[in-house]
């Protein structure tokens, strides 16, 4: 511990056991309700906290992918498309009552294979997982009156890449609307982090879910494209990169596909003088510092009143000297590890641009383990609008902070940047959110708090931040065609348009 430490109290440590997980050496491919081998060459997964080797992984090729695909075609021709909104609910509340009762073995899975902290993935990831379930069980059986459209219906084959972030979170928000909604499902997790996915397909085995309904396929970024790319795909959804989620677009224009994309952000978290201090010193830490800044709607563009920016900057340091890094598996652990090599030199290289380019750096004191990947919590002053780190998706735990004099000058730094996807914020006055939050361009805007999440409400960006909600009825949407409601003057219209014709015949 360091001596800025000292002052604090000492925690022993308390780390959850693995002894919960009862893991295999090697997993194959989730292919049809069953696990196969791939026919690619399989890869290791690590623990970002140790680097120590976890469990030899399957990689889908793309004769894997056409498999799963025609699994999951003859799943919704011959089961999935049968069953009644009501009897698919039934599963879906199945898989939700199962993830709870596996809720200790998933969090530790999720922390090991992805270095965030455990009270994170035991408190809130695995919890929602189960909330989104739960709630479009809710929705499986009352598609008709969710105000989509006339007759609902399903598009047919789903296929879903999700990011390393929030592995079994971003599972939950693709699988669930999608089986609700009637479609079957082909999904691809991260690369880094597939161990979660692969015991939810445990689950799906356990909920004895219709084979071929639900498809998991591991590998890299060529497994991705294959999918993407597969002719028998109705509907593609992506939570990624900007520069991938491009690529996707690019790939699916005319095919006649259903796209979703959730992509990068640079959200602004703005604080003015007449907000809770204190309130908004734990909502800009939850905000950037939450899983290590893992985040794509974090709030990594702090935006202060200039009257306070002292006083703020001067308390969010005292205020991250006490957070603990360290093993994700020790409860006491607020900043896990960074999921990989990769991604921590991204990290360090976006700092030392933002150092070179004149802004000022301090990082929270804190003593950096000797093995695995790990980047100490990092605030930038004095940042500039056109510095790279106020621009650039840095996607770990570093804050810019900007200063602002009026409501105008912060909406409009604010609102400087390619991405759209979520602000924050900060002020005692209803009327002031207001008015700021509807000048504001982004999907997504918290008022007073930051990072919070609900299976009720969608979220989704704009711009470089991608189109289309996951989340609410909004979410549903997404994974449904409707057929074109007939007004009643149309049908009178059309009703005396063939009473002449027949006349005059």
């Amino acid at each position: 511990m360091t001596e800025t430490n000292r002052s604090f109290l000492e925690y022993a440590p308390a780390p959850e056991s693995q002894a919960i997980l009862n893991l295999k050496k090697s997993y194959g491919l989730f292919i049809d309700g069953e696990f196969v081998k791939g026919h690619g060459t399989p890869f290791a997964t690590i623990s970002p906290a140790t680097e120590l080797h976890i469990a030899e992984i399957a990689n889908a090729n793309a004769k894997d992918v056409d498999t799963a695909v025609v699994a999951a075609r003859r799943a919704y021709d011959r089961t999935w498309s049968k069953l009644s909104g009501a009897d698919r609910g039934k599963y879906l509340f199945r898989i939700a009552r199962l993830v709870q009762e596996r809720a200790r073995e998933l969090a530790v899975a999720e922390s090991l294979d992805n270095g965030k902290p455990i009270k994170e993935s035991r408190d809130v990831d695995i919890p929602l997982v189960a909330a989104w379930f739960f709630y479009y069980a809710g929705w499986a059986d009352k598609l008709d009156y969710a105000g989509l459209g006339a007759a609902p219906r399903a598009l047919g084959v789903a296929a879903q890449v999700i990011p390393w972030n929030f592995p079994l979170l971003m599972l939950a928000w693709k699988i669930a609307p999608a089986l609700a909604a009637g479609n079957t499902v082909v999904l691809k997790p991260a690369e880094t982090t597939p161990l979660s996915a692969l015991l939810f397909a445990e689950i799906l085995q356990q909920a004895e879910l219709p084979a071929g309904v639900v498809n998991i396929l591991t590998g890299a970024g060529d497994t991705g494209e294959a999918l993407v790319n597969h002719p028998d795909v109705n509907k593609v959804a992506f939570t990624g990169s900007t520069a991938v989620g491009r690529a996707i677009a690019r790939s699916t224009a005319g095919s006649g596909k259903k796209l979703t994309l959730e992509l990068g952000g640079k959200a602004a978290n703005i604080v003015f003088d007449d907000a809770p201090i204190d309130q908004a010193i734990e909502g800009i830490v939850n905000g950037i510092f939450f899983n290590q800044g893992h985040v794509c709607c974090a709030g990594s563009r702090l935006l202060v009143q200039e009257n306070i920016h002292d006083e703020v900057v001067d308390r969010l340091k005292q205020r991250l000297s006490t957070l603990r890094m360290g093993d994700p598996l020790d409860k006491n652990t607020d900043i896990g590890a960074i999921n990989s090599r990769e991604q921590l030199n991204r990290i360090r290289e976006l700092s030392d641009i933002g150092e070179g380019e004149g802004a000022t750096r301090w990082s929270a004191p804190c003593d950096i383990p000797k093995t695995g990947f790990w980047f100490a919590p990092t605030i930038f002053t004095n940042v500039s609008t056109s510095n790279r780190i106020a621009r650039e998706e840095i996607f770990g735990p570093v804050l810019s902070v900007l200063s602002f004099r009026t409501p105008a000058e912060a909406i409009a730094k604010a609102n400087n940047t390619p991405y759209g996807l979520s602000a924050g914020i900060w002020s005692d006055k209803g009327s002031k959110i207001l008015a700021v939050a509807d000048q504001l361009k982004a999907g997504v805007i918290w008022a007073n708090t930051f990072n919070r999440f609900d299976p009720a409400s969608p979220f989704g960006g704009y711009k470089e931040s991608g189109y289309g909600r996951e989340g609410g009825r909004h979410g549903l949407a997404a994974y449904l065609q409707t057929s074109q409601r007939v007004e009643p003057t149309e049908t009178v219209a059309s009703t005396r348009s063939i009473a002449r014709k027949a006349v005059k015949s």
